[in-house]
C-alpha cells in the first residue's frame, strides 16, 4: 500500500500546483493583452468567426486572442484568471487536455449557430467551457476536492448557466454554448486523466476494515481468536479408577431414622 504523504509535504505539493496554474492563467491573459494592442495597428474583421462561410472558418483559431473593447477583454481576462487557475490547480492534465477542444468549440458554436453577417470574437467562450469542465469533472469524479473546485466555480460564476442562452444582444451567445458543451464533453472524455487524491482515513474507518477483514478470516465481529498454544494447568492423575473415585460416607442428620407418623383411621 503506498504511503500518503505529510501534511507539510502535501503542502507543498499545492503550493507548486497553485502556482503552476496561476502562471499558465496570467501567461493567457497577457498574450490576450497584446493581442489587443496590436489589434489597434490592423483590420482584424477577418480573423473573427463569420457565420455560415467559409471564410469564417479561420476565427476558429484566431477569434478568441481578439476583443472589442477594454471592458470586454476586462471582463473575460478576470473569469479567465480566476477559472483557469482553478481548472489548473485541481485537474493540471485534464484542463491541459481540454484547452484545445474549449477553443474549437466556442467557435463552432458561433459559427453554426450565429447570424449570417455577424462577426464573433473573444475568448468568453473558453471561459464558459472552463466553469462547465470544473463543475461537470466535480459532478463526475464525486472526491472531496473535486467537488470543492465545482462549488467554488459556481460559486464565482454561476451565472454562466444563463448566459448561453440569448439574453442581451451584441453578447454571443453561440459561443458560450458552443464552449460550454465542449466543456461538457471535456469533463467526460479526461474525466480520468488526474489520478484520485489520496484521502486519509478516520480512526473509525480504519476499525471497520480490521473488523471486516476478521469476519473474512472466518470470524465473528465480536469473537477473539483461538490461541495457538494454550497452558496445562492441571493434569488429572492416571492412577486406577478405584483410587481416583471414592463415596465418602456421610452420617444421617438427627432426625432422619425416625418413621413418618402413621395416618390415622
Amino acid at each position: 500500500m503506498q504511503e500518503l504523504p505529510s501534511r507539510e509535504a502535501q503542502r507543498q505539493l499545492d503550493r507548486m500546483r497553485l502556482r503552476r496554474a496561476l502562471a499558465s492563467s496570467a501567461g493567457f491573459v497577457l498574450l490576450l493583452w497584446v493581442c489587443f494592442g496590436l489589434q489597434q495597428t490592423f483590420d482584424w474583421r477577418s480573423l473573427t468567426v463569420t457565420p455560415g462561410s467559409t471564410e469564417g472558418l479561420l476565427g476558429l483559431l484566431t477569434a478568441p486572442l481578439l476583443h472589442g473593447s477594454v471592458q470586454h477583454i476586462l471582463a473575460n481576462s478576470g473569469a479567465l484568471l480566476l477559472l483557469g487557475t482553478l481548472a489548473g490547480m485541481a485537474y493540471p492534465r485534464a484542463a491541459l487536455r481540454a484547452l484545445p477542444l474549449l477553443w474549437l468549440g466556442s467557435g463552432l458554436g458561433a459559427w453554426l449557430l450565429g447570424e449570417p453577417g455577424s462577426h464573433h470574437l473573444g475568448a468568453s467562450g473558453i471561459g464558459h467551457g472552463l466553469m462547465f469542465l470544473v463543475f461537470a469533472l466535480g459532478l463526475l469524479r464525486r472526491d472531496r476536492a473535486s467537488i470543492a473546485a465545482g462549488m467554488i466555480a459556481f460559486f464565482l460564476y454561476g451565472g454562466m448557466l444563463l448566459t448561453v442562452f440569448p439574453r442581451e444582444a451584441g453578447v454571443s451567445w453561440e459561443s458560450h454554448l458552443g464552449g460550454a458543451l465542449a466543456g461538457i464533453l471535456a469533463a467526460f472524455l479526461f474525466r480520468r486523466s488526474d489520478p484520485m487524491p489520496e484521502r486519509r482515513k478516520y480512526s473509525w474507518e480504519l476499525e471497520e476494515e480490521v473488523e471486516q477483514r476478521r469476519v473474512q478470516d472466518g470470524f465473528d465481529t465480536y469473537e477473539t481468536r483461538a490461541p495457538d498454544d494454550v497452558p496445562v494447568l492441571w493434569q488429572r492423575d492416571d492412577g486406577p479408577r478405584e483410587e481416583r473415585a471414592k463415596v465418602l460416607p456421610f452420617r444421617p442428620r438427627r432426625g432422619d431414622d425416625v418413621p413418618p407418623p402413621a395416618d390415622g383411621p
